[in-house]
């Protein structure tokens, strides 16, 4: 299936069938000519799609120590499978697919069918479907209104219990681990800059250093 692309500014509008059903956002996130890496969300009928560029200490490398760190953290521990960005993740209830920066799914909630595999085509598991245990969304100039306001809200109606959330723009990084609440989601307590994550049982502090170059440097730390 073909879809044009209409660009807006830093994001593009999908048109057509791809914006018709959650089914038809799957088929075609599936089988698309856009870039490997371009980043596409449904949502309610409505398909976003991010083509700026990821910023590279800010965005890139922010979510390679949160990827690197959970996926230690979780295979250590025998909790679950942590991913960075690129797989797909649905949840029909929320009328929701896309490819959060990282998703984390816990053994428990394949066990129990929280989360289901879904087999690609040609052989392989090609995408997540259900309600996974966390996800993460690292804020880029692009991105800021969908990771602050419309995947809030499309996360908290999948069910998702935990939404981490960074903006490492500024000076400060903002480091968020927001917990699903009646109404919405709501960030957890800080102490000292850290906070617990009741998904992995652990509590966390993002910090900001300077490499030896003079480059941004962020290192996750776990207790």
């Amino acid at each position: 299936m073909s879809v044009n692309v209409l660009l807006t500014d830093s994001a593009v509008h999908v048109p057509g069938r791809a914006n018709e059903s959650l089914t038809a956002f799957r088929e075609w996130a599936g089988d698309n000519d856009l870039p490997e890496k371009t980043r596409v969300d449904f949502y309610k009928g409505e398909v976003f799609v991010d083509m700026g560029m990821e910023q590279v200490f800010t965005h890139g490398l922010v979510k390679t120590e949160i990827a690197a760190v959970l996926r230690t953290l979780t295979r250590d521990a025998g909790a679950g499978f942590y991913w960075c960005n690129g797989v797909l993740v649905t949840n029909e209830a929320a009328d929701l697919s896309g490819n959060p920066d990282g998703t984390f799914v816990s053994h428990a909630a394949f066990a129990a069918g929280r989360v289901t595999l879904v087999e690609g085509k040609e052989g392989g598991f090609v995408e997540l479907e259900g309600t996974t245990d966390m996800v993460l969304e690292v804020v880029s100039d692009s991105s800021e209104k969908k990771d602050t306001r419309t995947l809030r809200e499309a996360y908290w109606e999948a069910g998702i219990p935990e939404y981490w959330l960074v903006d490492a723009r500024g000076d400060e990084v903002a480091f968020d681990i927001l917990r699903r609440g009646p109404k919405g989601y709501v960030p957890t307590r800080k102490a000292a800059g850290w906070v617990k994550s009741a998904a992995f049982g652990k509590s966390f502090r993002l910090a900001r250093t300077t490499s030896a170059l003079g480059h941004p440097e962020f290192v996750l730390e776990v207790r």
